[in-house]
């Protein structure tokens, strides 16, 4: 089983084998576990395995423990899964007699949710799960980037609101199919607790990996394809923009093929440093329903920026009124240097404002 330890000092389950348990009371969780193994009594009570898990996620350190019983020895694991900072964000528990051979542990990690970076971080022992290849980690990534890579995730606006406006208590779980460029489909388990202490808002994630065989193709509706195909043809591109924190959330339909928006260390970047003012200034528009045009610079993958109409309106059913609907246009009298295409990367550009090589990588594997 998973416990999740995304809250400080306290810990819920989350996964029992492939099944999710929505933040069980692990209390709860262990008895009914015992009630099956009840040799277990002979060594342990459901109090003392609170006890090793606590100490496993304090110390950062794995548990063996071999356990005497009238039934035959028994065999308790855990393994503490690790975010970005070497903190522990879950452990795994495994108990069960030691004769009995024990299912290999599937990859997990942990992330973090940084509010101010607009950044989701994340360890290298992320590229251990299905669907990530090493050539394309990057620390961090933004929400753009996260969505992308779920195309049949659906839970926007709940899961915009935790992270958008974190309070404590706020959490989140939802299984998704994650697709990367480089690798085929893997189902993963993502649990969200939201954080806001010592001058940190945010949220602490934890990524699962559920299963990587027999997924059914990722095949967008008819619906969906029509509709960017329409938008590709007129020219338009629909994504949701945090006007606030002057990023793009998501993109509605194909990304606009002239904006750099993907592998940048700061998702701000996007945006012109001179036009990030204006837009903070709007982020109270649509609340009223009005909408607003306003023509920016928008980061090209020259390293340059290109003058783009956004038309602004607001995002129906979202309680975080700072996001907004953008429509995005290029202007058309953008110079000759703004019709570069994704795989004419500047491979001089200074100072360097992304992970380019990861960039060049993923659109290699695009193209094929």
């Amino acid at each position: 089983m998973t416990i999740e330890t995304l809250t400080p000092g306290f810990m819920s389950v989350v996964s029992v084998g492939d099944s999710a348990r929505d933040f069980s009371s692990v209390h709860r969780v262990l008895q009914r576990l015992l009630t099956k193994m009840p040799a277990i009594y002979d060594c342990l009570n459901t109090g003392d395995i609170l006890d090793i898990l606590r100490s496993a996620r304090d110390r950062a350190t794995d548990v063996d423990f071999v356990m005497p019983t009238a039934s035959g020895p028994h065999l308790l694991k855990v393994r503490p899964v690790y975010g970005p900072t070497g903190a522990v964000h879950a452990v795994r528990l495994w108990l069960g007699p030691a004769d009995v051979p024990i299912p290999e542990l599937r990859p997990a990690v942990g992330g973090i949710w940084d509010l101010d970076a607009q950044t989701v971080a994340q360890p290298s022992g992320i590229t251990r799960l299905c669907g990530v290849a090493a050539e394309e980690y990057v620390p961090r990534m933004s929400l753009a980037e996260l969505f992308q890579r779920i195309p049949m995730f659906d839970r926007h606006a709940e899961l915009l609101d935790l992270l958008y406006d974190p309070r404590a208590g706020d959490r989140f779980q939802h299984d998704v199919v994650v697709v990367f460029a480089s690798a085929r489909p893997a189902l993963w388990r993502v649990t969200i607790c939201a954080r806001d202490e010592d001058g940190q808002r945010g949220a602490w994630l934890l990524f699962e990996q559920i299963r990587s065989d027999n997924l059914p193709p990722v095949c967008p509706t008819l619906e969906r394809v029509g509709l960017r195909e329409a938008h590709r043809r007129a020219g338009t591109y629909l994504a949701i923009v945090q006007l606030a924190h002057t990023s793009i959330t998501h993109w509605l339909t194909d990304p606009a093929p002239w904006v750099r928006w993907d592998y940048l260390f700061r998702p701000v970047d996007v945006f012109h440093p001179e036009d990030r003012g204006r837009l903070i200034e709007l982020a109270h528009g649509p609340r009223t329903g009005d909408t607003t045009r306003i023509t920016v610079r928008v980061l090209n993958y020259a390293g340059e920026y290109t003058p783009t109409s956004m038309l602004l309106y607001p995002y129906p059913g979202f309680s975080n009124r700072e996001l907004s609907i953008a429509q995005f246009v290029r202007v058309a009298d953008s110079v000759a240097s703004l019709d570069l295409t994704r795989n004419e990367l500047a491979s001089n550009r200074q100072p360097q404002i992304g992970y380019d090589e990861q960039l060049r990588h993923s659109l290699a594997c695009r193209i094929k």
